[in-house]
């Protein structure tokens, strides 16, 4: 069992006297509601903001939906905070601490009685209060069920949609739930394999919730009841009274006229995959040692084993010296570490590895995108086909479309009190993660018995708020990636004893030839009004072994294995709700030390962080296994006990874990900055990227910059955040040593020069992708910047391909892309997305011109590459590639898409809002920026 869920008696009992109160409230009950709770003191005093664009809302009637498309009419509070949003990026040089809620929303506890907008009961013991300007729910209970009833109810009012397009999701059913788009089967085909489970796994996880996390996993599964009894009472009451989404009369669910038909009810399990998909995108780390065992066996063959493993290890910048750091005390947190003497790694056969098949049994328009239009009703018609490129188009959530990095976005910047104008903490912090109408999160404040706080939380599991705001405390994460996913090669055998082959779908497990276990989902579709795919249908299996589920069949030593993929998280997708529930506990969170052993309790990979009045803190969580002595984390390794986790129960997928103290941790230090770079040192990055450029460095040198000059304020932190996400990081961080090998010789060619001037004058003016005036749509410096987004994969690849050769390059470029610019249609979560700069092949770059301009560079590169080394050779190629870029036009190097005409440059990089429903916003200006956002700064406490 994990670490966390072993307790002394008297801690114990003690837990169990704090919980008793709230345990015996947890039964649905009628009648007369509890006494009143005690007036909840708001320490922020009016110095928290908040936002969340485009607007609370995410409902819509079927009326209000063929509204929208008809005349782009918008459902009450569904785009209010939209403009605030957008207009931080004009308005940041100017903000004063004044002028904070002209961006942002007042995140003061309750509501003022002139403010209010809407009180509701769902119950006696419960009231949802909206507020005027935003809707947001302040939801306040008498009792701890009625508290929760109250948030699914809210969350029924503002996300019925979108958690029923979750759940299914989760369940590997989105064809046969919303449709059969190219979109849907390729993000089912994705997720499910991630995360699949039956039924009886689904109810065992929250069975295990409730035996083995002691009393406060009782009441998270009492409390997660009563959720889900809320979103049941509004799901009735909506269908009953005929104010449902409208989703679900386009999709074919419900009829408009007569109303027959039907909104599944929402279960427990439910929960549990929702928190499949969200945790697994969002907080996962690790994985992919495949690939890499693919790139480093072609390094090995083009140099040779001891030189080709070294020039990998260079690109694979486990510990790189110059990354930039969340702990930059010099406190050291070693974890997944390459070893002296490697033990049990597994490395395929050349050419031996394939993809474990997924799909099977393919009917009518299974694998494309075939459509067959059904006869709508002439009412419905403007809303005909708002599914047909799937309910999120292919790319959208992080993680998802082809070739896309799994997890990171979000960012922090806190500065402790020492550096600020009031000597109180502040901070600037919120979770990325993409841009969707509606979002992925809502806004909601729970008081209660034992819950006070105001925040976010993901649609489906909003039991709690998962980050945001308490009493005189707030917190936030960023998503931290470490690695805490292996991958195992299962030697294949024949229950008979016969010879096996890379089928076989048995393997040996501690001496026994065991079978794999087979799950399935077979989904089918018809058209509808919402999505006119033809009628189809296939089925997905996978293969689950005691190591985890295969993705991959190969050879090693000639002996056919299969490589399965490990999560410490697998089959524990909910047993963060713990450290949830006490983020929002005011009688648990009291200081730094307190919270930081709250965030302990979430088993996922995230980077968490607080600010009081008096200390701004960081916790890095995840089970993070113990490995054996001697295994390779970043590559597979052989499935035998002698390199299991240590004390591996593959009946619960549990082990031991890192204890709390190895986990970065810190409070107090001067400022901490995270835009999901590397935590500290000796942390090893689970994959390539985090080296000596990173878009942490557009953070960490401006918050270094305004502590040491002091006096920072919300508006200053606030203001260099803005000024960083309006930032290429390319051209402020690489451009200098671009220009210095370009400029080591004059530039002789006059059109070249000017192309050189250019891009100088860019950098001089800051390297901003922003308006040359508010509402333009279109860039200062476009030229510039259009031949940037040209040169950049030019460049990389006339630097790098002819020492790297081919094939090598190939499998380095399938490790790491080399780009992620805005206007990039891959990347975290595809185009429109505002993450940008996260994954690429800065640090590279930045390493190997360093050398070759004669620079000191730690932890360089193996070899020199640009030029050969040589600085002349360098520049040539540079400035080819230069040349190159610079003579393609705006339409090939922004060729347009579903938003954008080509040639746009500004829309190729502006935030679309996805549209997961029927509602449609409008386009706004692109900023790398959270999608959540808070500025806090607590003048007291308690």
């Amino acid at each position: 069992m994990p670490p966390r869920t072993v307790m002394s008696t008297a801690a114990a009992t003690a837990a169990v006297l704090a919980l008793g109160v709230t345990l015996l409230a947890a039964a649905p009950q009628s009648g007369a509601a509890a006494a009143e709770p005690a007036p909840v003191t708001d320490y922020c005093q009016g110095q928290c903001d908040d936002i969340l664009p485009p607007g609370q809302n995410g409902n819509a009637t079927l009326v209000e939906i063929l509204g929208n498309k008809a005349f782009g009419t918008h459902p009450a509070h569904s785009d209010d905070q939209i403009d605030r949003y957008d207009g931080l990026v004009a308005g940041h040089t100017a903000l004063t601490d004044q002028k904070l809620t002209d961006f942002f929303n007042d995140a003061s506890f309750g509501v003022p009685k002139d403010r209010v907008e809407s009180v509701v009961s769902p119950r006696d013991d419960v009231t949802i209060t909206r507020d005027k300007a935003t809707g947001v729910p302040h939801i306040k209970g008498t009792t701890r069920y009625g508290t929760e009833f109250g948030a699914g109810y809210a969350a029924g009012q503002d996300r019925l949609w979108l958690m029923d397009l979750f759940r299914h999701i989760g369940r590997g059913q989105l064809t046969s739930f919303a449709g059969g788009a190219l979109a849907n089967q390729g993000l089912e085909q994705q997720f499910w394999p991630q995360a699949p489970y039956t039924e009886a796994d689904l109810e065992a996880q929250v069975a295990y919730i409730r035996t083995h996390e002691g009393p406060r996993g009782e009441q998270a599964m009492a409390d997660a009841q009563a959720y889900v009894d809320g979103i049941n009472a509004y799901r009735d009451k909506s269908k009953n009274g005929r104010y449902f989404p409208g989703e679900y009369v386009l999709t074919g669910k419900i009829d408009a006229i007569t109303n027959v038909g039907g909104i599944e009810p929402f279960e427990l399990t439910d929960l549990i995959s929702i928190a499949s998909v969200v945790g697994g995108q969002f907080g996962g780390g690790g994985g992919g040692e495949v690939q890499a065992a693919l790139s480093l066996l072609s390094a090995q063959q083009k140099y040779g084993v001891a030189e080709g493993t070294k020039v990998w290890e260079s690109f694979r910048q486990r510990n790189d010296p110059e990354a930039v750091l969340t702990v930059h005390d010099g406190t050291a947190f070693p974890y997944a570490g390459k070893p002296d003497k490697a033990r049990g790694t597994a490395l395929p056969d050349a050419g031996s590895v394939t993809a474990e098949p997924l799909v099977f049994d393919r009917t009518g328009s299974a694998g494309t995108d075939r459509k067959a239009p059904v006869k709508a009703p002439a009412n419905l018609r403007k809303a005909q086909g708002i599914y047909d490129d799937g309910v999120i188009p292919e790319g959208s959530l992080p993680g998802s479309g082809s070739g896309a990095q799994k997890r990171g976005m979000s960012n922090a910047l806190l500065v402790s009190g020492k550096h600020t104008a009031s000597g109180n903490p502040i901070a600037v912090f919120g979770p990325q993660t993409g841009y969707f109408a509606p979002q992925l999160m809502m806004l909601q404040e729970l008081q209660g018995p034992g819950i006070s706080a105001r925040g976010v939380s993901f649609a489906g599991v909003g039991m709690y708020v998962q980050m945001g705001r308490g009493q005189d405390y707030a917190w936030s994460a960023t998503s931290a990636g470490q690695d805490i996913t292996d991958t195992y090669a299962v030697e294949l055998c024949e229950p008979d004893g016969s010879a096996p082959t890379k089928d076989s779908t048995h393997y040996r497990y501690r001496g026994t030839c065991t079978a794999m276990e087979t799950l399935e989902r077979t989904n089918s579709w018809k058209p509808t009004v919402a999505d006119s795919t033809a009628e189809g249908s296939y089925r997905m299996q996978v293969r689950r072994t005691h190591y985890g589920v295969v993705t991959h069949r190969a050879t090693v030593g000639g002996k056919p294995v299969a490589y399965t993929s490990l999560r410490s998280t697998y089959g524990h997708e909910a047993d963060s709700i713990i450290g949830f529930q006490m983020f929002n506990d005011p009688d648990l969170v009291k200081d730094a030390a307190s919270f930081q052993r709250a965030a302990s309790n979430i088993d996922y990979a995230f980077n968490w962080f607080y600010a009081d009045s008096r200390t701004a803190a960081y916790y890095n969580s995840g089970m993070n296994p113990v490995r054996a002595a001697g295994v390779d984390p970043a590559l597979p390794v052989k499935a035998e006990r002698a390199y299991e986790w240590k004390d591996f129960d593959p009946a619960a997928n549990t082990a031991a874990y890192t204890s709390f103290a190895e986990h970065p941790n810190s409070s107090g230090q001067d400022y901490y900055v995270s835009w999901n770079n590397k935590q500290a040192e000796g942390y090893s990055a689970a994959g390539f990227g985090l080296g000596a450029v990173h878009r942490g460095d557009l953070l960490d040198d401006r918050v270094a910059k305004l502590v040491a000059e002091g006096g920072v304020t919300r508006a200053s932190l606030t203001r260099v955040m803005a000024e960083a996400g309006v930032t290429d990081l390319r051209g402020e961080q690489l451009l200098p040593e671009l220009l210095k090998v370009i400029r080591s010789r004059p530039v002789t060619d006059p059109e070249l020069s000017g192309v050189v001037q250019q891009l100088e004058s860019w950098r001089a003016a800051g390297s901003q992708r922003r308006e040359n005036g508010s509402g333009s749509h279109a860039y200062a410096h476009a030229d510039a910047v259009r031949v940037m987004d040209a040169w950049w994969p030019r460049l990389v690849e006339a630097e790098f391909r002819p020492g790297l050769g081919d094939d090598l390059y190939r499998e380095l470029t399938a490790a790491l892309a080399t780009d992620e610019s805005p206007a990039a249609s891959h990347g975290a979560s595809g185009a429109h997305s505002g993450s940008a700069f996260q994954y690429g092949w800065w640090g590279f770059v930045d390493k190997d011109l360093r050398k070759v301009l004669g620079q000191p560079v730690e932890g360089p590169l193996a070899r020199t590459y640009c030029g050969g080394g040589d600085l002349g050779g360098c520049r040539d190629a540079l400035l080819a590639s230069l040349k190159e870029a610079a003579a393609q036009p705006a339409t090939q190097v922004y060729p347009g898409d579903d938003t954008c005409k080509a040639g746009d440059q500004w829309c190729a990089d502006a935030i679309v809002h996805r549209a997961l429903g029927g509602i449609s916003q409008k386009t706004i200006h692109w900023q790398n920026r959270p999608t959540y956002q808070q500025v806090v700064e607590f003048p007291a406490h308690r």
